[in-house]
């Protein structure tokens, strides 16, 4: 909302220092400043309000160090996050641009599955919360959305150099939008490109370093890519916003754990946004260039202020917790992040935390059957599941397990920037 309005101040009245909002450094700076503000300011205020109210965590026994301390500590501090993020973008970003559209959608719709699953459990005195099944289609009602979106908007494109330059070789089975237009390269050359619509992610660590969906659609026969892409590319998107958002919901176990590691994943998503926006920075790392996506840095500047203050009040010993409100909503960001960036395969690396905390799940439950069925009696693979009560079991205190989980997720973060060049 403030860019067009100082948009149209700069044009009309020629309103001196208006033109700052054109810069996206700075929208991104006030975005993250004002995030800050609010989630300190409004959680403060939020606690007070629930504790007034007696809305608290029911823990159940699981025999955790430290555990009985938390019953009744303020949950649905979702909220928070949730209006941390909204409030600084819609202030500071274009909102009309596709992928902040997205974003919005993305943050308001897992919010509302995640605060109504909370709603049950706090109001109806109902601990299963909201049916598992509603969950999964709210998200893959989501997951339809973003791939729906991504693959036939027409402002959802690549920018290719149609003179075989570094942004990518235009290809001819691409989807071409009308018009071609020149700009200067890093070196100050005229560069001729188009842009196309084209289901494109991008490899890890090969030369070749982009994948079209058609080759998988192709398997299925040449003659029906052009209706099996569109089916294949929306049950990958599907499937990525299922399992990302289902990790940080299973993630949010201990005090600050799953919002320092989306913090950390926010800036690494955000480093991508940035440079893949700016055809420079793409041209020079040799990476997809995508048009108008350096507008998300905005968004992603507020999910990242939103959850360092969330930290204030959740790092341990936690005041408030984030409840399904927050951790779905994190989940939902990350994964819609990552495929909006076209990084969804080097998910089992930004999100190394959420996987393993997934996996360790699943395979506690499969082994647990298997050897059910086996042997008349379940067996365990770890003490307890997911990987951090494993570790709370073993005797570690949840600060130090959270900061060594915070520290492999800077180090995952670090590695999948290096990706850039690793081709």
């Amino acid at each position: 909302m403030l860019y067009y309005l100082f948009t149209y101040l700069r044009d009309t009245f020629h309103l001196s220092g208006a033109g700052v909002f054109n810069y996206i450094t700075f929208r991104v700076a006030m975005a993250i400043i004002l995030s800050l503000v609010i989630s300190m300011l409004l959680g403060k205020r939020l606690i007070a309000f629930l504790q007034r109210k007696q809305i608290g965590e029911t823990v159940r026994d699981l025999g955790l160090q430290g555990e009985a301390q938390k019953k009744g500590t303020p949950t649905m501090g979702g909220i928070i996050i949730i209006a941390a993020i909204l409030i600084p973008t819609i202030l500071f970003a274009r909102v009309m641009n596709v992928y902040i559209v997205l974003m919005l959608v993305s943050t308001v719709w897992l919010g509302l599955i995640g605060f109504l699953d909370d709603y049950i459990k706090v109001f109806k005195k109902n601990k299963e919360g909201l049916a598992g099944r509603f969950k999964i289609l709210g998200q893959v009602g989501l997951g339809i959305i973003i791939g729906l979106t991504m693959y036939y908007n027409n402002h959802v494109v690549i920018s290719r150099d149609v003179t075989g330059g570094k942004n990518g070789v235009y290809n001819a089975a691409e989807k071409l939008e009308p018009g071609q237009s020149t700009r200067k390269d890093e070196n100050g050359k005229l560069q001729s490109y188009v842009n196309v619509r084209t289901a494109t992610t991008t490899i890890p660590f090969v030369k070749s370093h982009e994948f079209r969906y058609e080759k998988i659609a192709a398997i299925f026969g040449e003659k029906y890519v052009e209706y099996t892409t569109p089916i294949i590319y929306i049950l990958f998107v599907i499937f990525i916003i299922v399992a990302v958002s289902n990790g940080a919901n299973i993630t949010d176990g201990i005090d600050g754990l799953a919002t320092g590691v989306s913090a950390i994943i926010g800036v690494c998503l955000g480093v991508f946004a940035y440079v893949s926006g700016n055809y420079l920075f793409a041209g020079y790392l040799n990476i997809m260039d995508i048009p108008n996506l350096g507008e998300l840095s905005i968004f992603i500047g507020a999910f990242v202020g939103a959850c360092v203050g969330f930290l204030w009040y959740n790092a341990y010993p936690a005041q408030v917790f984030m409840g399904d409100t927050g951790s779905l909503a994190l989940g939902g960001i990350i994964a819609s992040l990552a495929i909006i960036v076209r990084k969804e395969l080097l998910i089992p690396i930004i999100c190394g935390i959420f996987l393993v905390e997934n996996l360790s799940v699943i395979l506690q439950v499969w082994y647990f059957k298997r050897t059910k069925k086996k042997y008349g009696e379940g067996r365990r693979i770890f003490l307890m599941s997911p990987l951090h009560h494993h570790y709370q079991k073993l005797g570690y205190h949840e600060s130090k397990i959270v900061a060594r989980m915070w520290i492999i997720g800077i180090l995952l973060a670090i590695m999948s920037i290096v990706t850039l060049k690793l081709q």
